[in-house]
């Protein structure tokens, strides 16, 4: 690293920069992990330059070559960067000009930081996409071969955390499943915002020279070029909607983890977490805590609280760049590491959930979850569904009266509420009848979950 530490707008100053300004203002503490990206977008600005003959062909062979030495000299860990510098754009131009000579101060022709950033902000944010969706597709296979193992394991669903009807446990995964299908879209759907060039906007109004942006964005693998340069630079809606998706990802991985948490509870007892998921107590010796699945809830709200910030920071920003959008990195990067984070202990643990059946079946099997079903048995004999359930309602007084469950009743009991009721409703007062009743498309009929689980499948052969 050169020993220079002469800023590259210094010429408009004529005092040197207050010791705590250029630490407050300093942002090569976080926004080295663009250092990567920063270079890729340089190589490929220089590249460009040459081939217009804006620089000299020489000029850019060496300012590449230079670029590739410092890209090593990074990824190996041998770079040594300077608060006084202050971002990680002038760390690597300086170390440049350092390293190659006056050649180097060609490199930033017809850019400026502004466009710079912008550019390296959303090659890392679509790095990271990549990456996360990657985690996702890992996660969804977990979820599929989990509940391929469980399309006949009978559980209690729950509404208002009170029993409602009976599913199956592989149902009730694949709803989990069907959420990150969402997270999934909006993620590529966001990537194809993130993925537009700004390079060649430069400070705000564009360049004089005759630079070629098509050219960068096919080298960089951006889809296309921003059409308004004030906008170009300005612009963090990517960003903002990046963690408006990482929030609605991390709310679901939240939801899944209230309900392991429960679950694991001695309570419940429908699922064993494996061990290395847990934690003990310091004083309690029986306790195993499910501290990944309680801490993955509250870093749920870190992540909102990165989106609250974006939202905040550019709500009062007039056109075009301001130092404000400093502040945008911090809260970006925290989210991406936070949701990449959760995703790695999530892909390991859901797939290694013990369920266990018998436990799920007898909570099944309380709360009177085939009262719908009943109530369907006699509108199926031509009574009004309001009629019905008024009746069901009755006879769940009476078993829950006698301590019983609805199944437990005798047919004369049914008979003192309704004489339409046989001896074929038995059937369907047990939980494999109740499931089974329900086997059309989105059901939670075993067929049904099969029939969905075999879907998904198909997604990934």
């Amino acid at each position: 690293m050169s020993d220079s530490t002469d800023r590259l707008w210094d010429g408009r100053f004529t005092e040197a920069t207050d010791a705590f300004v250029e630490a407050f203002t300093a942002s090569v503490s976080f926004d080295q992990v663009l250092a990567i990206f920063d270079i890729e977008g340089s190589i490929a600005h220089a590249t460009m330059l040459g081939r217009c003959s804006i620089i000299p062909a020489d000029t850019a062979k060496a300012i590449i070559e230079g670029l590739e030495g410092i890209r090593e000299d990074i990824k190996a860990g041998n770079f040594t960067w300077s608060e006084q510098l202050e971002d990680v754009h002038m760390n690597i131009e300086a170390e440049l000009t350092h390293r190659i000579g006056e050649q180097g101060k060609a490199l930033h022709t017809g850019r400026s930081r502004n466009d710079q950033v912008a550019t390296d902000v959303r090659m890392y944010l679509r790095f990271h996409i990549d990456q996360i969706l990657d985690q996702i597709r890992h996660l969804q296979q977990g979820l599929i071969n989990l509940a391929s193992q469980h399309t006949h394991t009978i559980m209690p669903g729950f509404t208002h955390l009170q029993v409602a009807q009976p599913v199956v446990f592989g149902h009730h995964l694949m709803a989990w499943y069907e959420m990150l299908c969402r997270d999934e879209a909006r993620l590529q759907d966001c990537r194809r915002r993130v993925n537009i060039l700004p390079l060649g906007a430069a400070a705000l109004a564009g360049t004089s020279f005759p630079i070629d942006r098509n050219l960068v964005a096919d080298l960089l693998g951006f889809d296309d070029i921003a059409d308004n340069s004030l906008d170009a630079v300005s612009d963090r809606d990517f960003a903002i909607e990046f963690s408006a998706a990482a929030s609605l990802l991390m709310m679901h991985l939240s939801r899944w983890s209230e309900e392991l948490i429960l679950w694991a509870s001695p309570q419940f007892d429908f699922i064993a977490l494996p061990d290395r998921f847990c934690t003990g107590s310091s004083i309690m010796p029986q306790k195993k805590n499910p501290d990944v699945p309680e801490l993955v809830r509250g870093k749920a709200a870190r992540v909102f609280g990165g989106l609250m910030t974006l939202l905040t920071l550019m709500k009062g920003q007039p056109l075009a760049y301001n130092k404000d959008n400093q502040e945008d990195k911090e809260p970006l990067i925290d989210t991406i590491r936070t949701v990449e984070n959760t995703l790695t202990a999530f892909g390991d643990m859901i797939p290694n959930i013990e369920a266990k059946p018998q436990a799920m079946r007898l909570a099944a099997a309380k709360g009177f979850a085939t009262a719908t079903d009943l109530a369907d048995y006699l509108v199926r004999q031509g009574m009004p569904f309001r009629d019905a359930h008024h009746i069901v309602g009755r006879l769940v007084g009476l078993a829950e009266s006698r301590n019983l469950d609805l199944s437990e009743l005798k047919l004369s009991d049914f008979h003192q509420e309704s004489d339409q009721i046989k001896e074929d409703v038995y059937q369907i007062l047990t939980l494999e009848g109740s499931v089974a009743a329900r086997a059309h498309p989105g059901g939670t009929a075993p067929k049904a979950v099969q029939a969905a689980i075999e879907r998904a499948q198909k997604r990934f052969r």
